[in-house]
């Protein structure tokens, strides 16, 4: 029996699917697992070392970010271990993470190439996986339940706060993995190219089966579209909410799918969804034309009556400062969120979001992108593009600082986005018609739920989750 040590560093407060499935598939392959969150649990070295393979997952930038030391600090203790970083931003990233020292790189379904290189490894074959090159695989999978056992409890991860003063613990699955669409900044498309992959019924089921009995009262299905397969995942829903009626759930929903299945939004609300999480992105036509979203900012306002008309709360992201962002266009950008009453639905991080380009972004397609961007920064796992007006830049780092004096302040949304309000305004040129919001103006605060982890996934790593590692 081999041994194989996972380890994840961050996946958005939530217990890593990333780390669950692959243990079981490995376990069942005979090897003795040990899974390491370091997000919420120390870093064991005494098991790295005993390790023929650790396998570091590197879901989103931030994760890949906080991943770096912990791949040096792998390499530092072992040289008779593998060293393989598995996930989305891995094959990406491949020539600077062999630099730091990992043995190999695999992206897109990695759980039936991670039993193979535990295979070749314990029997001392020739290595089926190149590592030479990044492995992208698309292959189907026949998922197994994951495995949950070595995970620190649920109770250590983000909660749902419900608006009504009271939380609950929050599960994670996955229904489908990749996406059918090719947006240009997303960094899915890069490694699954317009392709999806559907996890079977019987173990997305099950799973929530094993953390409910664990003590989950609400799931966050993670697929970056619960649309993609949209009978698929309405079944789930369905056999879920009948085991369990009390369960409540979120899921990420892409605004054109959201048009396009407005008549499932009433059956979404039925069996047990309270908030959907849809990539905005902008309010401004035109940028969501260079971002290839396919939807418009009227599209968005259809799908807010729809919403709202069957009680879900939204979840809206945004990337707020592109390379065609102008300080007047943010100004803007704050009036709509203003206009629209989701000042009180926004994470405040989203105010400050900037456009990530990383290697392999179809964004680079663009020839007004590609005049304004520096050369591939390893340090930053992305390329360097400033904004043609300087002050836009350094409006957003503004916003930024802001947003997070507000949060370590503990301020709430509408106090926080006042701050933003004033900062953006403190940068247009005098003269400038315009008001701004009017806070008072706004209804009551509605109770809104909200997960309690709300930093995003392009987001550069804090002080903090730095500290941990």
């Amino acid at each position: 029996m081999g041994r194989v040590v996972l380890i994840s560093t961050y996946e958005l407060g939530r217990q890593p699917f990333g780390l669950a499935s692959p243990a079981a598939w490995l376990t069942a392959a005979g090897a003795s697992v040990v899974q390491q969150d370091l997000a919420v649990s120390p870093f064991d070295a005494e098991s790295v070392r005993e390790a023929d393979l650790v396998a570091i997952y590197v879901p989103m930038h931030t994760a890949t970010r906080m991943a770096e030391p912990i791949v040096a600090r792998v390499r530092a203790l072992t040289r008779r271990s593998h060293v393989c970083v598995y996930g989305l931003y891995a094959p990406m990233n491949f020539e600077h993470l062999r630099l730091l020292g990992a043995d190999s790189i695999i992206g897109g379904e990695f759980e039936q190439p991670l039993v193979e290189l535990y295979q070749d490894l314990v029997a001392g074959k020739p290595l089926r996986l190149s590592t030479s090159a990044p492995l992208i695989s698309l292959g189907r999978q026949e998922f197994l339940v994951p495995d949950r056992t070595g995970l620190p409890s649920l109770t250590q991860y983000a909660r749902l706060r419900t608006g009504s003063g009271s939380d609950r613990v929050v599960g994670y699955t996955e229904a489908t993995r990749g996406c059918k669409h090719r947006c240009r900044h997303c960094p899915i498309v890069p490694v699954y190219d317009g392709r999806f992959r559907v996890v079977q019924i019987e173990p997305v089921l099950e799973d929530i089966r094993q953390q409910v009995a664990a003590g989950a009262q609400h799931i966050t299905f993670g697929d970056p579209d619960f649309f993609n397969a949209p009978t698929h995942s309405m079944r789930i829903v369905k056999r879920l909410h009948d085991e369990f009626p009390d369960l409540s759930y979120d899921a990420t929903i892409k605004v054109e799918h959201l048009a396009k299945h407005v008549d499932l939004l009433g059956e979404l609300r039925r069996t047990g969804c309270v908030l959907v999480t849809t990539a905005v992105e902008s309010f401004d036509d035109n940028i969501l034309t260079k971002l290839d979203k396919t939807h418009t900012a009227a599209d968005l306002d259809m799908v807010l009556a729809q919403l709202r008309g069957a009680g879900l709360a939204l979840n809206p992201t945004f990337v707020a400062f592109t390379p065609w962002t102008t300080r007047i266009g943010y100004a803007e950008f704050l009036q709509a969120i203003f206009d629209r009453e989701l000042v009180d639905l926004v994470a405040p991080v989203q105010y400050c979001i900037r456009l990530l380009i990383p290697a392999g972004s179809r964004i680079l397609e663009l020839d007004d992108v590609r005049k304004h961007i520096g050369n591939f920064d390893p340090a930053l796992l992305a390329y360097p593009w400033l904004a043609l007006d300087p002050r836009v830049d350094q409006l957003q780092h503004q916003v930024e600082d802001v947003v997070k004096s507000g949060q370590r302040a503990g301020r709430g949304r509408r106090e926080i986005f006042a701050s933003v309000w004033q900062v953006a305004r403190h940068f247009l040129e005098r003269g400038t018609s315009t008001t701004g919001p009017n806070l008072h103006l706004l209804p009551p605060p509605a109770k809104v739920p909200q997960l309690s982890e709300s930093w995003y996934c392009c987001a550069e790593p804090t002080d903090e989750q730095l500290a941990r590692l």
